[in-house]
Order: C-alpha cells, then sequence, then structure tokens
C-alpha cells in the first residue's frame, strides 16, 4: 500500500522531464524576413508592420477586404475601416500593386493620422516584398 501512494505521490509531485519545442513557423518567418532585409533598414523598417509574412494563411481577399474597409468608412466606423485598409494594403503588397499599396495604406494614413514610412517608397517596399516571397514562400509550399 505505501509502495502504491509513493508511486503516485512522485507523478504527482515528481520532476518533469521538459519537452523540447521545435520552432515555430512564426518565429521561423520573423528570422526569414530580417535574413532578407538585413542588408536594407530602410526597407524593413517600412515594411515590418505593413507587410504579411504569409499572406498565403489570410482567409480573407483582397477584394473583400476592401469592400469591408469602404462599408465602414460609409457607416462612420473610422477605426474598423482604417484596419481593413491596412489589411488590404498588406495583400496589395502580396499581389505586387504598388498602385493599390499607395491607395489603400493611403486611406489608412488619412483615416488614423499616421504617417508611414512605405508611403515614401512604396515602389522599392513592393519590389523587395515580392523578392522575400518568392524566395521564402516557395520553400514552404
Amino acid at each position: 500500500m505505501v509502495r502504491l501512494n509513493m508511486s503516485i505521490f512522485s507523478r504527482l509531485f515528481g520532476k518533469k522531464t521538459k519537452k523540447v519545442e521545435e520552432k515555430s513557423t512564426v518565429e521561423s518567418s520573423l528570422d526569414d524576413f530580417e535574413e532578407a532585409f538585413k542588408n536594407k533598414p530602410e526597407l524593413a523598417d517600412a515594411l515590418k508592420n505593413t507587410m504579411f509574412l504569409d499572406p498565403r494563411k489570410i482567409d480573407i481577399t483582397l477584394k473583400d477586404a476592401v469592400s469591408k474597409a469602404r462599408e465602414m468608412e460609409r457607416k462612420g466606423d473610422k477605426l474598423r475601416a482604417a484596419i481593413w485598409y491596412r489589411i488590404a494594403g498588406g495583400l496589395a503588397i502580396y499581389k505586387g500593386d504598388v498602385s493599390k499599396v499607395k491607395e489603400y495604406f493611403g486611406k489608412y494614413s488619412k483615416l488614423t493620422g499616421k504617417s508611414l514610412k512605405i508611403l515614401e517608397i512604396p515602389e522599392e517596399c513592393v519590389k523587395g516584398a515580392q523578392k522575400y516571397y518568392a524566395k521564402y514562400l516557395e520553400k514552404s509550399d
């Protein structure tokens, strides 16, 4: 009986082995981002808060994001409209559409009053993002 109780006691309060966790895909994507833009700090700064690291995981289309942004804007909900324009801008980066990047992030900027670095150099940012996507998203397909 004592033996059984000690066994239960040791299972409950004994040392637990730590499991080694694998590196998450988010950490891996961040490492890839840092690697891709290590020699281009201006691009990294402009893209770090606007670009999706893996836009294939976004479950909404560019068209739907723009539609929701415009709907929120009509309703007078500036915050939600701004969020949807930011999402649309990130998807436009992935599509490689510079004019849409300017349009959507311009609307985001106007609604929030925040200036974005990407609006200063949109062509370079889209070009850099396209290189990132070609290199780093290709390997995980």
